[in-house]
């Protein structure tokens, strides 16, 4: 069976992400929900934030499904094999960023169907608002 992030559920988590955020004083948050193979099937960013934040969120989730892996971990190998994410990314089309804030959602079979990514304030905060967001949609993180 195939499982997949609908529409709707995206709209939740971007729409939880941003109340989340804004319960917490967050700075102005942006958000991207991606489908396994790190198509984009919605993107939201607050008013306030600058331009290049969708490319920002898009580069934490894609990057995570990218390597299998969450990004605060890429994070991890960034300062371990640095010359390896640093060559990944480049070869990434959606880029890799190695901060926390791009997590992978996975289907009840425990395979990714998708991930998010969430940027704007620090990317601990941002993680927190994806996770907040991920499980509001009744999605597993």
């Amino acid at each position: 069976m195939s499982f997949r992030i609908s529409l709707a559920q995206a709209n939740t988590i971007i729409e939880t992400v941003f109340a989340f955020g804004r319960e917490k004083g967050f700075k102005p948050l942006s958000a991207v929900v991606t489908d396994a193979g790190g198509h984009v099937i919605a993107f939201q960013r607050q008013d306030g934030t600058s331009f290049l934040r969708l490319e920002i969120a898009l580069g934490k989730a894609a990057g995570s499904l990218a390597l299998g892996v969450n990004s605060r971990k890429i994070g991890e190998m960034a300062a371990e094999r640095p010359s390896f994410i640093a060559a990944v990314g480049k070869v990434a089309d959606k880029g890799i960023l190695p901060v926390a804030g791009g997590v992978i959602v996975k289907g009840p079979d425990g395979l990714p169907i998708g991930a998010v990514g969430v940027t704007g304030d620090t990317s601990d905060n941002d993680e927190i608002a994806a996770l907040a967001g991920i499980a509001a949609a009744g999605l597993t993180a």
